[in-house]
C-alpha cells in the first residue's frame, strides 16, 4: 500500500470577498466532520496542517455562504465567500421598530418556526432549546408547570439585579414574577423569538434588560388569504423509570428488631405497603388548538383558542392551561 496514502499535509491560501475582493479576516476553515480547523487572519491568510487527500475544507464566516473545497494534495487554496444577501436582509423586529440584520450594531439572533424543536412542548423556552449560541436553557424541577430557567450568556453577575432576561410579548414586557410565567403562553401561537445578547439591548428596555433580552413575535394571518380552519391535537403520557432505594418492611423490620430499642420494637406493625406505589402515577398530557385565519385586501385576522392539561407522576400535581388569542392587523397602504 503506496505510504502516500497516510501522509499528513498541510495547506496554505487566503480567503476574500466575492464582490469586492478585499480579505476576510476570522473566516473559520475546518476540516468537515472533524475538530480540526484554523481561522484566517487579518489578510485573511490561513495555513491548516494535518490535511490527507480526500478531506474536505469548510469555510464560514457570519454573513457569508459556506463554501466546501476538497483537498487533493494541491499546495495552495484561494477562495472568495460570496454574502448570504438572505440572512442579512432578514427583518429582526427591535424595541424601537424593525430592522434588518446586516444593518444591526449589537448581538442579535433569530429563530423562527421552521427552526422550533419538535414534540411533546408544554412551555414556550422548550421551542429555544438548543437553537441559539450563548441561550442556557435549564430544564425544570420537573413539577406540572414549572418553568425552565433561562440564561444568556451567563446572565449578570448582580447581587441585588435578577439574572433572568427581560422577556417582551409583541411589545409588551411579560410579568416574570410567579413561577413559570412563560408557560401562560401558548406554543402554538408563537412564530419567532429574537434573542438580544449584549449591552446595547438595556439602551432600548433599560435596566431590566441588563441580562438580555428575549423578543417573541405571535403568529398573524396573512393579507389576501382564504378561510382557513386548522386544528391539531397530541396525547402523551409519562412514568417514573426508577423508584428511591429504600428497605423493604420485612428488611425494615428485621434491623429493628436487631438494633432497636423495646419500645421501638412493640410498635412494630405487619404492614407491607409500598408508599412510593401509593403516591406515584401515571401521567397524562393533552393538548389542543384550534386555529382561523382570514385574509382581506388590506388587513388580516388569526384567532386560536388552546387548551392544555399536563399530570404530574406525584398524584394530585397537574398544570391546567386555557389560551385564547386574536390578532387584528389592518394596514394602511
Amino acid at each position: 500500500m503506496p505510504l502516500g496514502l497516510f501522509a499528513q499535509n498541510s495547506v496554505s491560501g487566503t480567503v476574500k470577498e466575492q464582490a469586492t475582493g478585499s480579505p476576510l479576516p476570522g473566516v473559520n476553515v475546518i476540516v468537515k466532520n472533524t475538530t480540526n480547523g484554523v481561522t484566517s487572519n487579518f489578510d485573511g491568510e490561513f495555513t491548516i496542517n494535518n490535511l490527507k487527500r480526500g478531506d474536505v475544507l469548510v469555510f464560514s464566516y457570519v454573513g457569508f455562504k459556506a463554501l466546501e473545497v476538497a483537498y487533493t494534495g494541491q499546495s495552495s487554496i484561494n477562495v472568495s465567500l460570496e454574502e448570504a444577501t438572505n440572512v442579512l436582509d432578514e427583518v429582526v423586529l427591535v424595541g424601537y421598530g424593525s430592522s434588518t440584520k446586516k444593518d444591526m450594531t449589537g448581538a442579535v439572533e433569530t429563530v423562527t418556526t421552521k427552526d422550533f424543536n419538535g414534540g411533546n412542548i408544554a412551555s414556550p423556552e422548550q421551542l429555544l432549546a438548543g437553537k441559539t449560541a450563548g441561550l442556557q436553557v435549564t430544564p425544570p424541577s420537573g413539577a406540572p408547570g414549572s418553568g425552565a430557567s433561562i440564561k444568556i450568556r451567563g446572565g449578570t453577575s448582580s447581587l441585588s439585579a435578577g439574572n433572568d432576561p427581560l422577556i417582551v410579548v409583541d411589545g409588551v414586557p411579560l410579568d416574570q414574577s410567579g413561577r413559570g410565567a412563560l408557560n401562560y403562553i401558548n406554543s402554538n401561537d408563537i412564530e419567532s423569538f429574537t434573542v438580544l445578547k449584549d449591552a446595547s439591548a438595556a439602551a432600548i428596555y433599560g435596566s431590566r434588560a441588563t441580562s438580555g433580552v428575549i423578543l417573541i413575535t405571535t403568529k398573524s394571518g396573512s393579507a389576501k388569504a382564504p378561510l382557513k380552519f386548522n386544528f391539531n391535537s397530541y396525547v402523551s403520557w409519562g412514568e417514573n423509570t426508577d423508584d428511591v432505594g429504600v428497605l423493604s418492611s420485612d428488611q425494615f423490620r428485621n434491623v429493628v428488631n436487631q438494633f432497636g430499642n423495646p419500645q421501638q420494637i412493640a410498635i412494630l406493625g405487619d404492614a407491607n405497603t409500598d408508599w412510593q406505589d401509593q403516591i406515584y402515577e401515571t401521567a397524562f398530557t393533552n393538548n389542543q388548538n384550534i386555529t382561523v385565519t382570514k385574509g382581506f385586501a388590506h388587513s388580516s385576522l388569526r384567532a386560536s383558542v388552546g387548551y392544555m392539561n399536563q399530570e404530574g407522576t406525584l398524584k394530585k400535581s397537574y398544570f391546567e392551561r386555557t389560551s385564547a388569542n386574536i390578532k387584528y392587523i389592518h394596514r394602511l397602504l
